[in-house]
């Protein structure tokens, strides 16, 4: 196994370990509450969170499949003209910047953190920290994180699990500002005037 190999199951196991499941039990420890309210059923809401844990699964997929299966590499298409160190290096970056802001943004939002819509219990609009000035840092480590996946590992696959993954991401941050926009009403207006969306 090669070094970027082992890297990527490592940070994967990290990040998945410490963003999702670490984080929920923690919320879940500290409010009682289940934080994942992603359901599957017919609406959009429920549709988006079905396709963002085949995206997850993806995600894992392409990593193992990289690292403990490289003979079956090459039917994920692999765009050998970006395979570079330059590029490679910019992916690692991103990869390691991307976490460390999700990571950052969760501990931010305290017990307010969901993965999906809440609409069940009320939370707290948070509006400090890098939420002073951005009203989607997790969305937007999201996005990086899988922009830095596809350039340490650039294939068919990568690629598509990148636009796919920021067309998603897009659709669930509308769906979540208009139901904050609902819950919070004019304060989450007088806050969207001065926190951007992205950056």
């Amino acid at each position: 196994m090669t070094p970027l190999q082992l890297f990527l199951l490592v940070y994967l196991l990290f990040y998945f370990g410490t963003a999702f499941f670490w984080r929920s039990y923690q919320t879940w420890r500290a409010t009682g509450v289940n934080p994942y309210r992603l359901k599957t059923g017919e609406s959009l809401h429920h549709m988006t969170g079905l396709w963002l844990r085949i995206l997850s699964l993806g995600i894992s997929g392409v990593a193992l499949i990289y690292a403990l299966f490289p003979g079956l590499y090459f039917y994920l298409g692999p765009i050998n003209w970006l395979n570079t160190m330059p590029v490679t290096a910019v992916g690692i970056f991103l990869l390691l910047i991307s976490m460390a802001w999700v990571l950052l943004a969760q501990a931010q939002m305290g017990n307010s953190w969901r993965i999906g819509i809440d609409d069940v219990h009320e939370t707290t609009l948070v509006t400090y920290g890098l939420y002073g000035r951005f009203r989607n840092p997790i969305f937007l480590g999201m996005r990086g994180n899988l922009l830095g996946l596809f350039l340490v590992i650039p294939n068919a696959l990568t690629f598509a699990i990148w636009i796919l993954g920021d067309v998603l991401i897009q659709l669930q941050v509308h769906l979540e500002e208009a139901y904050l926009l609902k819950q919070h009403g004019s304060t989450y207006e007088q806050y969207c005037r001065h926190a951007k969306r992205w950056l």
